[in-house]
């Protein structure tokens, strides 16, 4: 592979193959069937490397549904033979695996990734087109695999438009902002609850990756890194993510951090360090709230996470993670929440991002939130992240850009400096408690906002507060 620009072309060809497909519907789909074929061959490279580095390597897999054996022959199956053997011997062989103490770990993981894996595909011919596209990519090549990452970000934007599979995709600049600022140590353990296809512990994999120095401090890295995601497409799309990074064996549970009693959690689930998007806006399905303690007890997704995540922070652990305004505003279970959060724990730091980082998943208004645990919050330093220059909001043609968030790194260690002050305030406590924990706090130093706006945009801004009103109202009183 010479370039960028081949790698691009093979992905675009592949598109393009599966569109004519019967039996591909849609976005998600697409991206679903091109990521476990890519998967299967990124595994054969990566066992290729292990035969090379150690003679009594042993694949976990059985030899007749490994890659190499049925799907890189450019000239072999094909047709309704190459359909009949993925669907009757590749498929049920990996979802199949007899697996023991003894198993090689690498065995789990692929038997965990095709759990819930489907070939969507109807053509065999097409099916046969798509392998030859995929095994013109070298994964041994470390050329190769450093572009593919550029090429998997596309795919992953790609999702945004896929309906409902955009929730799984963190703008980059969020995920690597938090991860600067949250800044996991080598020896750490780190954790995203909801990880989605991988983009936290990626950043947090880099930052820990600058102090590698030998081959027992990669190891600790290896080993320090854990994932839990509930839905098949993003697991499968973190493991090969994780995979192409290095990651021999993932820690990546295929699970709903939800489900399991929080009273179950014990030391050895602990960790350093939490970085995460949690799903939001989204509604638990019955009884999983009854995992939680009584007063925390809700429907909202995002909510019960927080709570997660607080009870799995060791002494001096640290967080940052993405929460909508309906958080900060929000009454009933969410001010039981606040206030455990701000008595054992340091809110140190709130961003508040503008509107459309999310778009076009959701418009929905986000915060940064950062703390530390084990000493009480005293106050809460605000920052209000300001949009570019000429810019009403982001969107497709104007994504958010990691440079932006230059400003909030240089304010970060100089807080009181008067250059910044038309962006950050601080909130004692007392006002905090005064305010019934509502963190809702929008910047005293802003002129009003509205000043400039159209009757329009007005009628607008006041029609999302209505529905964020309405939308609060209404948890509440599923709460009462």
């Amino acid at each position: 592979m010479e370039n960028n620009h081949n790698l691009g072309g093979i992905i675009k060809s592949l598109r393009d193959i599966m569109r004519k497909d019967p039996g591909v519907d849609g976005d998600a789909q697409r991206v679903s069937q091109m990521v476990w074929m890519i998967f299967l061959k990124v595994f054969d490279s990566m066992e290729e490397e292990r035969e090379a580095e150690d003679s009594s390597y042993k694949s976990p897999l059985p030899g007749k549904i490994r890659w190499r054996n049925w799907a890189a022959d450019e000239e072999g199956l094909t047709g309704d033979d190459l359909l009949d053997f993925v669907n009757n011997t590749v498929f049920k062989e990996l979802k199949g695996l007899a697996l023991d103490e003894k198993t090689d770990p690498r065995g789990f993981i692929v038997k965990q990734v095709f759990e819930d894996a489907y070939n969507y595909m109807k053509s065999g011919v097409s099916m046969r087109q798509v392998i030859n596209k995929i095994n013109q990519i070298d994964f041994t090549k470390a050329e190769d695999r450093h572009l593919f990452n550029d090429i998997y970000e596309t795919i992953l934007k790609e999702l945004q438009n896929a309906g409902s599979a955009g929730e799984f995709y963190t703008p980059r600049p969020v995920t690597q902002f938090i991860v600067d600022m949250v800044n996991p140590k080598l020896g750490e353990k780190v954790l995203d609850p909801a990880c989605g296809t991988g983009g936290f512990l990626i950043s947090a994999l880099n930052n820990m990756q600058k102090e590698v120095k030998s081959i027992d401090d990669n190891k600790v890295l290896q080993e320090n890194l854990h994932g839990i995601e509930k839905k098949p497409m993003p697991h499968l799309l973190c493991m090969t993510n994780m995979i192409l990074h290095d990651i021999d064996i993932p820690n990546i549970r295929h699970d709903n951090s939800l489900s399991r009693p929080i009273i179950d959690y014990t030391a050895r689930d602990m960790v350093n360090v939490v970085v995460t998007n949690p799903p939001f806006g989204g509604a638990e399905e019955e009884g999983i709230e009854n995992n939680f303690p009584s007063e925390f007890r809700t429907r909202e997704t995002a909510d019960l996470f927080l709570v997660l995540i607080m009870k799995l922070l060791r002494d001096e652990g640290r967080c940052g993670l993405v929460l909508p305004d309906g958080f900060l505003f929000g009454e009933g279970v969410k001010t039981r929440i606040k206030q455990k959060l701000l008595e054992e724990f340091n809110l140190h730091t709130i961003v508040r991002l503008p509107n459309g980082v999310f778009n076009p998943y959701t418009g929905i208004r986000t915060n940064l939130l950062f703390f530390t645990k084990g000493q009480p919050t005293k106050e809460i330093w605000y920052f209000e992240h300001p949009l570019p220059e000429g810019y009403k909001t982001y969107n497709k043609t104007k994504p958010m850009r990691l440079e932006e968030f230059k400003l909030e790194k240089e304010w970060w260690n100089d807080r009181n400096n008067k250059k910044f002050k038309q962006f950050c305030w601080k909130v004692p406590l007392e006002e905090i408690h005064k305010r019934n924990f509502n963190l809702d706090i929008n910047n005293p130093n802003n002129v009003d906002k509205t000043k400039d706006m159209t009757s329009k945009e007005i009628a607008e801004l006041i029609r999302k507060n209505l529905e964020a009103s309405i939308k609060s109202i209404q948890n509440l009183s599923k709460e009462i």
